[in-house]
């Protein structure tokens, strides 16, 4: 006999809602007994709820659904989160995914499709839509695009691991004066001025 999956929702619209709840309920192999309008009341009932996959909005009232899955993951390792939500910034996908998100759905997500992405979750898989997943492939290639030179994408990852100038010079066996060199032609080619802007562009972009 098929296992079923237990799923709960975390959206502030009612009508979609209760739709994905009947829609859920309708399909064999599939249950939602629980529904939340909040992030807060869903932090604070589902540890003590069997629920194998959650379906989260990312624009909730209060708390948004990233920081909700930051709070709720490790209270319930053991259940997935699929992001459905009208978002598709570059930002919201990849922060939703850092914060524990197992698939990321556009809202607009067909029915048959909704249910074989939760299905894929449960089995340990990570749905996307088509143009999301796109997005996320693009993102892998950018360290390619680099404008430091391999020497550079070195230290700047030495910096990003909070070296001083000193310790990556004597890392790499450099003099301090040509490390502080390459640490202005890195601020120069990434256009920023110190360590903290040359550190979040190397992670937003990729580059190390």
């Amino acid at each position: 006999m098929k296992e079923i999956i237990h799923v709960a929702i975390v959206e502030d619209d009612d009508e979609i809602r209760q739709t994905l709840a009947l829609i859920i309920n309708g399909t064999p192999g599939f249950y939602c007994k629980h529904t939340f309008v909040d992030c807060e009341s869903a932090i604070k009932e589902m540890p003590n709820l069997y629920v194998n996959v959650v379906l989260m909005d990312i624009e909730l009232p209060g708390m948004t659904g990233i920081e909700g899955i930051k709070k709720l993951k490790p209270q319930v390792p053991d259940t997935d989160f699929i992001m459905l939500t009208i978002k598709q910034d570059d930002e919201s996908i990849f922060e939703s995914l850092r914060a524990g998100a197992s698939g990321y759905l556009a809202k607009d997500t067909p029915p048959s499709e909704l249910l074989k992405s939760i299905e894929e979750v449960f089995k340990g898989g990570a749905p996307m839509s088509g143009n999301i997943a796109k997005k996320v492939i693009k993102s892998f290639h950018s360290s390619s695009e680099s404008p430091l030179s391999e020497r550079e994408t070195e230290i700047l990852k030495l910096l990003c691991d909070g070296m001083n100038y000193r310790s990556i010079a004597d890392q790499i066996f450099l003099s301090a004066h040509t490390v502080k060199s390459h640490i202005k032609n890195i601020y120069r080619k990434l256009h920023v001025n110190s360590r903290a802007e040359a550190v979040k562009k190397a992670i937003k972009d990729k580059l190390i």
